[in-house]
Order: C-alpha cells, then structure tokens, then sequence
C-alpha cells in the first residue's frame, strides 16, 4: 500500500518497529526490560520535558543487561539555545554516557531563528562515535520542520523523534509520513509525544522505524505526615507527595500491539 502525502509517495511495509520507553527511575527501566521494551531513553526531571539523569543513575541503569539505553543530554529545561558553557557541559556529559557503557544520547540543538544547529550537532555525533544518536522533538520547535530534516540527516545522527510539529503526535501523523519518506532510510524517524494504545497503530502505519511512550502514571507517596503549610516547589498545584511512576498494563498493551501487528 502506498500513502501520498504532498507528492511524496510512501511504502508501507511490514518492518519490525522498536519501542521505546522514557524512563525517569531506575525502577522504571527495570520494568521496561521486563515487559519487552527494546529501548529505553534515561532522562531526569519530567516537568521540564527532560534533562540529563544523574550519574549514579546512569551507571545503575547501563548495569541492566538485555536492553538498550539513550541518556538524554540536555543541561536544563527551557529552549534548545545554549551557549558554550551548556555546550561544553553537553560534551562531558556524553564522555559520561561513553564511559558508563550506554547504547546511545539523545540531543537536540537549535540557532536562535529556529533552525538546527548543523555544527554543533555534528560536534555531538562526533563526540559520540561508536553509540546510537537521537535529535530529539527540539525538531518540532524549528521553523521549517522538512528542511529540519535534511538537516539532521546531514550531520549523522542516528534517530528523530518526533510529534510532526504538533503537540501530539497524531496530529502530526501527516507531517511524520512526510518526515519518513524524505528520510527513505538515510536515519531513523521514531514518533513520539502522547502515544498510546488508542494511537499506536495509527502511528506505525506512518512507517516510523520505532515508537517513543512514557505511559506515566501518578502514585501516592509514603509520607504520613504532610505539612500543609509548605509546598518545597513553590506553588500549591505541585503535588509534592505525588510520584512518577509508569503504568506497566499500558506498556505491556503498547508491546504487544506493535510486536503482533508488523
């Protein structure tokens, strides 16, 4: 069956797609391993889309045989402009990454009029030679998402992921097929951003060579005391005593639709 999308004509196949996880535990990442999960992609703090996890973190997770793992680098939550002390924190971050054994980094670098930053990304694949490299949904803040792709084709990187410039990714299934096609196998397009059992297969039938889920889901803590009279986070719609933690039944559902179906 072909897809025409803007006079690109797209195949689609039965290819094998992977699926990965975004974890933010270690207790996370093990789970994934359990439930069939290929892959991982390791990040620290949720509310600011994810930053580079800690290095206990790291090494605890690249210890976890049987599963690959993307360390996401990113000094900060905010845009994806940073400057050389960012940059240079990014590059010792990924001599970490190397260091603890890891699969793969995952990245992504803008200019300022919202465009890829060719050089500095290619200094990122450089500095990552010998594991897998994602340019992750920085793509989908750029001013010209199909050039974005090119782009980062150009310098090497491994893996996309990406929503289409959307919110969600299937509302950006269309732009997605496009960035499939314009990729025809020169890198690996991964959808992701509100990925779910309702959407996966809708998704997969874009052509995308993996699919990206956090399938979170919030836990009550443990505290028995709470002081009503403090929120550490600086605000009272901060749940403090709520934790990350991923629904296993969703995972597993994902898994299984992906891995039966194609």
């Amino acid at each position: 069956m072909s897809i025409f999308v803007s006079n690109i004509s797209v195949t689609m196949t039965n290819k094998s797609i992977q699926c990965e996880l975004c974890a933010y535990s270690v207790e996370a990442c093990v789970a994934a391993k359990r439930l069939g999960v290929d892959r991982v992609e390791l990040c620290a703090s949720p509310s600011d889309g994810g930053t580079t996890p800690s290095m206990a973190t790291i090494e605890r997770v690249s210890a976890i045989k049987g599963i690959d793992v993307s360390v996401m680098i990113r000094p900060r939550g905010g845009d994806f402009l940073y400057s050389d002390e960012e940059f240079d924190t990014m590059l010792a971050d990924i001599a970490y990454a190397r260091k603890c054994g890891v699969t793969g980094v995952v990245f992504g670098i803008l200019t300022a009029d919202g465009r890829v930053d060719t050089e500095r990304t290619r200094l990122l694949v450089e500095a990552a030679q010998g594991m897998e490299t994602t340019f992750h949904r920085a793509v989908d803040m750029t001013a010209d998402y199909l050039q974005a792709i090119e782009d980062i084709i150009a310098t090497g990187c491994t893996r996309i992921l990406t929503s289409g410039g959307y919110d969600k990714a299937i509302d950006g299934r269309d732009a997605i097929t496009q960035a499939v096609a314009i990729a025809n196998g020169r890198i690996q397009i991964m959808a992701g951003s509100g990925v779910s059992p309702d959407n996966a297969l809708q998704l997969a039938e874009t052509g995308v060579d993996a699919l990206h889920f956090s399938a979170k889901k919030m836990i009550q803590g443990g505290m028995q005391y709470r002081n009503p009279r403090i929120s550490m986070g600086g605000t009272d719609a901060v749940d403090e005593y709520a934790l990350r933690t991923i629904n296993e039944e969703e995972v597993a559902t994902i898994v299984k639709l992906i891995k039966k179906q194609l």
